[in-house]
């Protein structure tokens, strides 16, 4: 069962000229990094990086997703819930949607990532265009029970393909905090 089916329109996302009070510059900078998530947490795992399948499979996707996206409300999509992991420790929990009409026939394999990082495959493919980034306090109801927590940054982006577009999320876990900052609280 996906975890980020409740509490619709929770979370107002905002791009950085709209976000007041801005967060710690070092939380700034990894909220609107536009390089690869996925290589800058390799590099900071020192290559311990991994990814943990949480949810896939078909369902109405969140009205802040259809409206990202451009789909009608209760839209059918593709979704994906994963952990982002540096040595084994949830980092990062990413949850990816796509809606079910531009995934069919456009070769794009969602149901067949596994353990792989879609980011890694989105930045890649030099046909994607990454919109802006959004952030939010993600809502604790959206996350995995283990990690349900208030005020954790979230951010996320659409990433197109002609048709097809794949929205992306990724929540910062306290964890990743430590791991950037070891001798800090969280930023």
């Amino acid at each position: 069962m996906p975890h980020s089916i409740a509490v619709p329109d929770a979370c107002q996302w905002l791009n950085q000229s709209l976000l007041h009070p801005l967060p710690a510059p070092p939380t700034l900078d990894w909220l609107f990094d536009e390089g690869s998530l996925t290589r800058r947490l390799t590099h900071l795992s020192h290559d311990g990086f991994s990814v943990t399948p949480l949810y896939e499979g078909w369902q109405p996707l969140r009205d802040d997703e259809c409206a990202a996206l451009d789909l009608p409300v209760a839209s059918i999509g593709w979704v994906r819930e994963v952990y982002l992991r540096g040595h084994g420790q949830a980092w990062v929990f990413a949850r990816s949607v796509a809606a079910r009409s531009a995934l069919q026939g456009d070769g794009l394999h969602m149901d067949e990532l596994g353990s792989r990082s879609l980011g890694e495959l989105l930045f890649c493919d030099q046909a994607f265009t990454r919109q802006a980034i959004e952030v939010c306090h993600y809502p604790r109801a959206w996350l995995p029970k283990a990690d349900q927590a208030n005020g954790l940054w979230a951010r996320r982006s659409r990433f197109d393909r002609g048709a097809l577009s794949v929205l992306v999320a990724e929540v910062f876990l306290p964890s990743l905090w430590q791991a950037v900052h070891p001798s800090a609280e969280n930023c």
